[in-house]
């Protein structure tokens, strides 16, 4: 039972070293060990403050993110009406543009066809009037061969030109 039970001694040296070795390592280890652990606890502390700050900004800046991309569609669906207004009202100029002209060429062209026509018929009525100057020249030709029906109408044209 001895092994049991320790002595008074044994237990009072065994206590004062115990509280030597405390004091001692209270004095000059527990400082620094609690210092270390203290600023160990403040850098964990500084990390999940600054791993909090950066997710808030990277969720403002998603959110910013998002809106710069809904504005870059809203102008880009802004640019894409504008080109295509753009676009039809080239077409319809283009088009107004092509009718007039095609309108002037039409005018110009029946103008040019009223034009060659009326100098067709001019030409024409100088031809048919030529042709029965000449028809009629020989007519008279035919009917005047002889000397006295030469005379006879010749009196007929002296007598009309009196009473005129």
């Amino acid at each position: 039972m001895e092994l049991l039970t320790p002595e008074l001694g044994l237990f009072v040296w065994t206590l004062v070293a115990f509280l030597v070795v405390f004091f001692i390592l209270r004095k000059f280890a527990w400082g620094p060990i609690l210092k270390s652990l203290s600023e160990r606890e403040t850098g964990i502390a500084e990390s999940i403050a600054a791993a909090d700050r950066v997710r808030k900004e990277m969720a403002q800046m998603q959110n910013e993110n998002e809106k710069l991309m809904m504005q870059a569609r809203e102008e880009r669906s802004a640019m894409l009406k504008e080109a295509k207004d753009t676009r039809d009202k080239i077409v319809s100029e283009a088009k107004d543009a092509a009718k007039a002209e095609a309108n002037k060429i039409i005018a110009d062209a029946q103008q040019q066809i009223q034009h060659q026509k009326m100098a067709a018929l001019t030409e024409v009525k100088n031809e048919i009037g030529n042709l029965a100057v000449a028809v009629a020249e020989k007519v008279l030709r035919r009917q005047l061969a002889g000397e006295g029906a030469q005379n006879d109408y010749a009196s007929i044209l002296a007598e009309e030109v009196n009473l005129n």
